[in-house]
This record gives C-alpha cells, structure tokens and sequence, in this order.
C-alpha cells in the first residue's frame, strides 16, 4: 500500500500569547516572552509530538499598542542557538529581515545556527512591513513593497552564494602535512548587483544539510512569486478551506512555471486550535478566549496591520473609514483582504475589529474534529500542514497528546523522525554546492 501524503507541523512559540489580550488568562504567564525556561518546555513537547520545526517570528519595531509578546520577547536567532542544545531533532526556523539587516551577518548567523543544531536551521525570509523600522535603523524611508521584494530576492542570492564558500571537501585537516584546507575549493562570491555589493567568501562551512531551509510569509503578488520560485515552505494565514484552497493552487502552479516540482514546496497556514472533550467544551472555550478582548484591544490589533493607524477617533458604528493606503504598504495581503469585505458586506469598525480579533476560524472542536479537520485540509489541497499557535495555556499540550496520535493512527504523521536534519524530515534533497556543480561542467565541457 502506497504511504500517504504527510503532514508537516511547526510549532511557533508566543511567550504571552497570540494576541493582545491573551495574557490575561489566569493560567498564561505574562512573562514567557523572555523566559528560556518556558521556551524549552514548549521545544520539547513540540519535539516529543514528532514535529518538524519550531518557528521564532520577529518584528523590528514597537509602540506602546503594540502586542505584549512583541513588546519584550528573545531575539530569534539567539534563543533558537539556546533551543538547539536542549532538542535534537526539530527544525529551528527563525524570522530575520533583508530590508534592515546586512547579508553576509545574516549568513553567518544561519550557517552557525546550522552548525550549532547539527544542520536543523531555517530561515523565515521577510521584509518587514511597518514603517517605524526604518527609524531604527537610520534609514530615511521604509523602502516601497515592490522595491522590498526585489531587494529580498537578490539578498536571497547573496546569502545562499556565500553559504556555498566552502565546498564539501574543502577542510582537510591533515595533520601530517599540515595542510588545514585546499585553497581550490575556498570560493570568492564578489556580488555587485542593484542592491548589494558583498565579495566574500564567508568564514564558515556548510552544515550536515549544505544549506538552511529557506520560508516565506508573503502572500502579496511579490510574496508569492518570491515564494513559488526560492523558498522550500511559504507561512500563510486563510480564513477558511477556500481561500487555502485557491491560494495552494496558485502558488503550486507558479512553482511549476518556475521549473520546479510543486510537491517540493510546503504550504502551511497558521493555526490555533480550540479542543475539548465535547463540542460544547471546546466553543466554551473559545468564547472564554473572545470574552477577553476588549475593543480597545480590538482596535489597536487592527492598527498593527494598518502601519499602527490609530482606530481610537473613529466612530466605531459608522463604515470603515478610507484608511487603506496606509496598509497596502505594510501588510498588503491583510489589507486587501478587510477592504474586500468592508466592501462587500459594508462593515462598520466595530465589526471589523472584532472579526480580525475574534475569529472563531475552523479549528474548535474534539480532538478527533481537529484530526479531521487538519486530514480534509491535507486530502483537498488546502495545505500541506500547518504552523500551530498556543490559543489558551494548555492546549498545545492538548493537541500533541490527544491529536497527534489520531493523527499517525491514520498514516498522515510521522511516527518518528527520518534522520537528523531538517531536510531530512522535511524529504527534500541537500542543494549542491553551486561551485562545485560549475567546475564539474566546466570539466566536462
């Protein structure tokens, strides 16, 4: 019997939660954000429930409405150094931006990271989307969406050309003849293009896996061509089955148009499960969560997305005000798609605010309704996994003890992991060394 198609499961870790409002659970410690205590509890549990990655998101810019885990929270790629050596099999996937960051650091991070976790590392490529990140790092402007994304797609360059400095071969270290490396096979990258300028070669070597695993969260026009064409996962978030189903087929074709085999990128919406041991105990729970978002909370959620627009001095029941330039900029996915709502059901912003603060979604149910939910999402082409959040203290807990085993019952989750790599659990090939492979068809030719 020919195995299934499998799931691929990440966790990511919120320290104070999801939301604004989350925190004020009286089982949700306010203080995780920066508790490496906490961290390690969760990258176990994520580990003992056989999951592929763990995922570290990251924003570079804050005010005083901006999320409580955001606020105070671990640096990604510092606290993912940490997790490593308390985990031995996950992926460590972390979010770092090519709009305020200088690419040969950023390689150097991730092949370390890579390193370090013996060849578990992943990058979330982004090129952050609020405005006030470029006033900390002295930058005049936040760069155009369409110029960030070309940006992105040539610093992707850069940072994969230096991973591949050193080949496979290269460190020698033969001590009888004191020969530490061959110099042949040490290559200078010398980039000079529209953006970047960087020679090279990096000062360290390629890990067990050759490169980390590249993520996307775009879902824009530009996110999803970057997406379909260099990244091995893309982190999306849909409100319902449909709209993952016509997002997955698009971004599946594009893959195809770009030469590449569809079933070698992994589409993964985000996901916050709500289980109990009924229905009825899982919709209480839920309305136990929306019951703690104020529309204070509400608004200032909805701001984020709007640049930080400040909502407070509208009237709340009158139409959503014509605020939408301000987000097309930042996140233009979300953006777009309150604007097609506000449109189409002629929404207030009260409406608004607590739709985007309170969604019920799809995923509230027994265990055995999340493991048929998450089969149906998988079967028609709605994902190819997901990327789970912690929507009350305990549930994660829930869901690894009480659904994942549904879950490898049914043959659609591993039972172990398949080797010590992420690419090995995640079944995708180690890239060649992009020097190596030029000088065996110079060879040849």
């Amino acid at each position: 019997m020919a195995k299934r198609k499998q799931l691929k499961l990440g966790h990511m870790i919120e320290g104070a939660g999801r939301t604004w409002t989350d925190w004020r659970h009286p089982d949700a410690q306010p203080g995780a954000s920066t508790d490496f205590k906490y961290y390690a509890r969760a990258a176990k549990l994520a580990e003992q429930g056989k999951f592929d990655f763990l995922f570290i998101a990251d924003s570079l810019s804050i005010n005083a409405k901006s999320s409580p885990h955001y606020l105070n929270r671990f640096e990604p790629i510092t606290i993912l150094s940490a997790l490593a050596a308390v985990t031995e099999h996950i992926g460590l996937v972390a979010t770092l931006s090519v709009t305020y960051s200088e690419p040969f650091n950023v390689a150097r991070q991730f092949a370390s990271l890579d390193h370090i976790s013996g060849g578990r590392a992943g990058w979330n490529v982004v090129t952050s989307w609020l405005e006030g990140s470029a006033e900390n790092f002295g930058k005049a402007e936040h760069l155009a969406h369409d110029v960030r994304y070309k940006l992105a797609a040539e610093y992707l360059d850069v940072v994969q050309g230096l991973w591949d400095s050193w080949e496979d071969d290269a460190l020698i270290h033969d001590k009888a003849s004191g020969v530490f490396f061959d110099p042949d096979k040490l290559n200078t990258l010398d980039h000079k293009g529209e953006f970047l300028s960087v020679k090279g070669p990096l000062n360290i070597a390629r890990s067990a896996q050759g490169q980390p695993v590249i993520f996307q969260a775009g879902a824009s026009e530009d996110g999803r061509n970057l997406a379909a064409k260099r990244a091995d996962a893309i982190f999306v978030g849909h409100g319902d089955i449909e709209e993952a189903r016509a997002y997955y087929a698009d971004v599946k074709a594009r893959a195809a148009g770009f030469g590449r085999d569809p079933d070698s990128l992994f589409i993964l919406p985000a996901a916050a499960p709500i289980i109990g041991s009924t229905e009825a105990e899982a919709d209480a729970r839920w309305r136990e969560r929306a019951e703690l978002v104020s529309i204070e909370s509400a608004l200032a959620m909805l701001g984020r997305g709007f640049n930080d627009h400040d909502f407070t001095g509208y009237d709340l029941d009158a139409p959503f005000p014509d605020v939408f330039s301000r987000g097309v900029n930042s996140s233009q996915s979300a953006t777009l798609k309150i604007a097609k709502a506000v449109e189409e059901e002629n929404l207030t912003l009260r409406q608004v605010a607590l739709r985007f603060a309170t969604p019920r979604g799809d995923l509230v149910g027994t265990p055995e309704q999340i493991a048929d939910k998450f089969e149906l999402w998988l079967d028609s082409r709605a994902s190819d996994g997901f990327v789970i959040g912690q929507s009350l203290p305990g549930q994660f807990q829930l869901l690894v003890e009480e659904v994942v085993p549904l879950l490898q019952k049914r043959g659609i989750f591993r039972e172990d992991y398949e080797g010590a790599t992420f690419r090995e659990s995640l079944g995708i090939d180690v890239p060649a060394n992009r020097f190596t492979t030029a000088k065996s068809e110079r060879a040849v030719a």
